[in-house]
């Protein structure tokens, strides 16, 4: 790997990982020669799936795709970003509230550490669509499928 690689890390609790996320990610193979998602841990968050299950859920939606890979960590956004070499962080943006939100972290990330931010805005017809509404659908036992990669749907089915 030269130096010139640029790789950037794809931060969230992905739960569940949706149709946005996979948009975003595939979009930044186009800037970014790989693409980490980190899978952040906080043990006081209640999570819908396991991170055993989020793992294997994206791991499957990208198994074609090699510059893509899924790991999982604590603490720092920051200190995972340079554990792992990357050169960016990465994250969607559906609508000016989440601009708003994500600058403010993005300043904040930059000034600690010197780690730039790019921000994708999400596809109009994605806008719409949170891994909170999901979850929101899911657990109340409504079809939350078309809010889903194509391989996260078949992984739900198979397992709910």
């Amino acid at each position: 790997m030269t130096t010139d690689t640029k790789i950037a890390v794809f931060p969230g609790a992905f739960d569940p990982f949706t149709l946005g996320h996979e948009n975003i990610v595939r979009r930044a193979l186009g800037v970014f020669d790989r693409v980490i998602i980190g899978i952040g841990v906080n043990s006081e968050k209640k999570c819908y799936f396991t991170l055993e299950e989020r793992e294997e859920m994206i791991k499957a939606c990208f198994d074609d795709c090699s510059r893509v890979s899924v790991e999982h960590y604590e603490g720092l956004t920051v200190d995972f970003v340079k554990k792992v070499g990357a050169t960016h962080i990465l994250r969607g943006i559906r609508s000016s509230l989440d601009f708003e939100y994500e600058k403010a972290i993005a300043q904040v990330n930059r000034q600690m550490s010197g780690i730039d931010t790019m921000f994708l805005l999400t596809d109009a017809e994605l806008t719409p669509v949170s891994s909170s509404a999901v979850r929101d659908i899911l657990r109340h036992g409504g079809d939350a499928t078309s809010f889903l990669p194509a391989k996260i749907r078949e992984i739900v089915e198979r397992d709910r």
